[in-house]
């Protein structure tokens, strides 16, 4: 009987511990994440994804990258639809489009008003995602804005560095004026179809296409008014730019030393450090509107944060997650900014040693606590729903101004586009 008794007992203890393996199995969580560009993003999350598994080994997170114009069409498409199923758990959303997608499908993402500190994010990145006093993100990469310049060539034409700080656009294209006389070479290279410029420039004076309500912000808006009468100002001084087309245009005009600045976001830092051209650059605040109440030298460019879907079924590991690592790991900001040139809107990450550095590229200049600074400073807006749309109404305006059109004409025109285009 001994035989058959050990053996009984090695079969229940087996049958039991293959029990166990499958509850353990059962246990464990899969979360899903979307986003658009593997050496960014994704390798971002991914960075995140490997800090939070050493500590929770029971979810198991993955990345799935998308183009960026396939991730918004599918995810745009399914929730329309209503069809869930296959959606992630966490998707990461441009910030422009950000409230196209709140206010279009109401209940589909997940408040995280209560879970995360947002006092500890840069304010203007918390009020794009908030409606009605929930707030749906966890706010990733800035788009703050400054402007890089050639300091070689600036000192060519009598500037330093102090006659940049607290300037006007205004002021800006006299120095532009002044570098391509001395130089030869223009301050900047401008694409003339391109509105980014006007976006920049309300931001930074707390104002946009769009109203708290949603309607359009476009007449008996005098900065919108500004912005565009100062754009097109730039635009008609032809000794101010080269004109591009195109991003590799674009970029390679600074890159090429054809031109001596550019004003973008922070996320352009990697691509000028690529040049070659170490100690000849240094960065400076933007420019300010001039005679606008509540003018700034802050604003963004660009940006994206990431949100939680209401039809995941993982979505308090997938909460957790963000929580631990995107609103709590200082030192994971750290190495994603050297990484990837990932530049945080979590505040407490600009006290962090990578944020701190020097920078000899820059001429030792402190690159990343500048636009920290800057960045707690840049005014919060509404970016609505149709950005996109306001975006072409003026880009089809400015060939005619920068011709010599009227900017009152042109501002009721672009009402008008923008106005049937939100019907």
């Amino acid at each position: 009987m001994k035989p058959f008794a050990f053996t009984w007992r090695t079969s229940l203890l087996a049958a039991a511990g293959i029990q166990l393996l499958t509850a353990t199995m059962a246990l464990a969580t899969d979360v899903t994440v979307w986003c658009w560009d593997p050496n960014f993003n994704g390798a971002s999350m991914n960075e995140a994804i490997s800090r939070y598994s050493a500590g929770h080994p029971d979810v198991k997170i993955k990345v799935v990258d998308f183009a960026k114009a396939d991730l918004e069409q599918k995810l745009q498409t399914q929730l329309a639809s209503g069809q869930t199923e296959g959606l992630p758990d966490i998707v990461l959303i441009e910030d422009y489009g950000a409230k196209k997608y709140l206010l279009s499908f109401p209940g589909a993402f997940v408040p995280m008003t209560g879970l995360i500190d947002y006092s500890k994010f840069a304010p203007y990145k918390v009020e794009l995602a908030t409606v009605d006093g929930k707030t749906y993100s966890l706010p990733f990469d800035s788009g703050v804005t400054g402007l890089f310049y050639r300091t070689d060539l600036l000192e060519q034409a009598g500037y330093k560095a102090a006659d940049l700080q607290d300037i006007t656009w205004d002021q800006l294209i006299d120095i532009g004026k002044k570098v391509a006389e001395k130089t030869g070479k223009p301050m900047f290279g401008i694409d003339q179809n391109d509105a980014g410029a006007v976006r920049i420039m309300m931001q930074s004076a707390g104002s946009w296409y769009f109203k708290d309500d949603g309607k359009a912000n476009i007449k008996d808006n005098p900065v919108f008014k500004a912005s565009l009468a100062t754009w097109v100002k730039m635009l008609q001084t032809k000794e101010l730019y080269k004109p591009v087309s195109g991003w590799g245009d674009y970029t390679g005009a600074f890159n090429k030393g054809d031109v001596a600045a550019v004003f973008t976001g922070v996320w352009m830092t990697g691509t000028i450090k690529a040049n070659g051209m170490s100690g000849k650059w240094a960065v400076a605040p933007i420019p300010k509107l001039a005679g606008v109440d509540g003018a700034t030298h802050y604003s963004n460019l660009g940006g994206s944060s990431w949100y939680v879907l209401s039809s995941s079924k993982s979505k308090d590991a997938a909460l957790d997650f963000l929580k631990t690592e995107w609103a709590g790991d200082v030192d994971m900001y750290q190495k994603i900014l050297v990484g990837q040139g990932a530049f945080s809107s979590y505040l407490p990450a600009r006290d962090g040693e990578a944020y701190s550095a020097k920078d000899d590229y820059f001429g030792g200049q402190g690159v990343w606590a500048s636009f920290s600074d800057w960045q707690a400073k840049i005014p919060g807006v509404n970016y609505g729903v149709y950005t996109n749309e306001a975006d072409a109404a003026v880009a089809a305006q400015l060939p005619g101004l920068v011709a010599g059109g009227s900017i009152d004409d042109a501002i009721t025109a672009i009402d008008a586009q923008l106005e049937q285009q939100m019907q």
